[in-house]
């Protein structure tokens, strides 16, 4: 490899630095709001904490999928899964975004990270897939767990990304467990919208 070569991936590395301060919608158990590579290492994490259960995949190639998933974003920002649906060009311009977040490098490290992004968003293979269903896994659970504002809307996470759940046993039964969890964040929403309303005595 020719020192222009690792120069010039150097330099890719340093413009996909901006995935770091994307932001997302869903914020973390701190408050803060979460970033986007935040968001792909715990879905990365979440790969391999539940490998064993998906056996039947490359490993290698889902870690792959989970880290250049997002990349796209790097340039113009996260889509809110809630805003998603009024987005129709949002694949097209993720994918213009990260032609030119990879010019630089050499035409076999580019195409790499092209053909991963381009099977993941066309959920082409069976480890696509398993990664469309922990990427929607991974930001219910965000939801879930993060210090988030009085009117952030958890009933969304019940019907998000259901149809990739049937991409294997284990992402189903991960779904029952996160929606249980969704309800009681509602619940406990409610509840505490209540509390803040005065009292009334007769």
């Amino acid at each position: 490899m020719t020192t222009d070569t690792l120069i010039a991936r150097l330099d890719f590395l340093r413009e996909a630095e901006r995935l770091k301060n994307v932001l997302r919608s869903g914020h973390t158990s701190t408050g803060r709001p979460e970033s986007t590579a935040e968001h792909s290492w715990r879905l990365s994490l979440m790969a391999i904490v539940f490998a064993d259960a998906l056996k039947e995949l490359d490993l290698l190639k889902v870690l792959q999928l989970c880290v250049v998933h997002d990349l796209g974003e790097a340039i113009h920002g996260d889509v809110p899964a809630i805003h998603q649906h009024a987005h129709l060009n949002k694949s097209a311009r993720e994918r213009l975004d990260l032609l030119q977040i990879t010019h630089m490098l050499d035409t076999p490290a580019r195409n790499a990270i092209l053909a991963l992004w381009d099977e993941y968003e066309s959920a082409a293979t069976p480890e696509a897939r398993a990664v469309k269903a922990l990427d929607k896994l991974e930001t219910i659970m965000q939801h879930n767990q993060g210090a988030n504002p009085d009117d952030f809307d958890y009933a969304f996470n019940l019907g998000y990304g259901q149809r990739y759940m049937q991409a294997a046993p284990l992402f189903a039964t991960l779904r029952g467990l996160l929606d249980a969890q969704t309800r009681q964040r509602m619940a406990d929403s409610t509840r505490a919208g209540e509390s803040d309303y005065p009292r009334t005595t007769s």
